[in-house]
């Protein structure tokens, strides 16, 4: 008895290790057909000055070097991983986009990505989200879709909070398969 309550206890140790759980993830994503959702990397402060345009970065809150770093730190986990990689997707903010620039080189923008936090795009949010589903209820590929966007999307689209830089990887039915933070 006491020999089973030592596998049981053993066991659960290893189900609850950060490298066995990066290892199940990276295995998933293997597999392909995922939806990899990325918050753009770190960028210091909270939501866009007053007056920003999407046109001009620097009127926006911006990648500092740290969030540099981290995009391409989250290029090198794919690259490292072998894992493919059927299209990435950007919000057309500045961050994402310098996100999806330093991690992945090419990408797209898809407006159903942009962040809806600022009273000015709040009323977009039931669209961008329909559009969202939408787009991904049509996607059909073994490759995995990497999402880069902002809390307030991942938040709606997935009922998560998530952190800057943070990969969160679902089915195609949004059901939360597993997240990893790249720093």
């Amino acid at each position: 008895m006491k020999k089973l309550a030592g596998i049981l206890v053993l066991g659960f140790f290893v189900y609850l290790n950060p490298a066995s759980s990066n290892e199940r993830l990276i295995n998933s994503l293997k597999e392909g057909g995922k939806l990899i959702f990325i918050r753009h990397a770190y960028a210091p402060g909270n939501g866009d000055p007053k007056d920003f345009s999407l046109k001009i970065c620097s009127s926006q809150r911006n990648l500092a070097q740290e969030g540099i770093n981290q995009s391409k730190n989250i290029g090198l986990f794919f690259t490292k991983n072998n894992i493919q990689v059927d299209k990435v997707l950007s919000s057309e903010w500045c961050r994402c986009k310098d996100t999806a620039k330093y991690a992945f080189n090419n990408y797209k923008t898809f407006d159903a990505l942009n962040s809806f936090y600022d009273s000015r795009f709040a009323k977009n949010k039931e669209k961008q989200i329909k559009d969202l589903k939408k787009y991904i209820s049509s996607w059909n590929s073994k490759k995995n879709l990497v999402l880069i966007t902002h809390f307030v999307v991942i938040s709606e689209a997935l009922n998560v909070e998530a952190r800057s830089g943070e990969i969160i990887v679902s089915d195609r039915n949004f059901n939360i398969i597993s997240s990893i933070e790249i720093n």
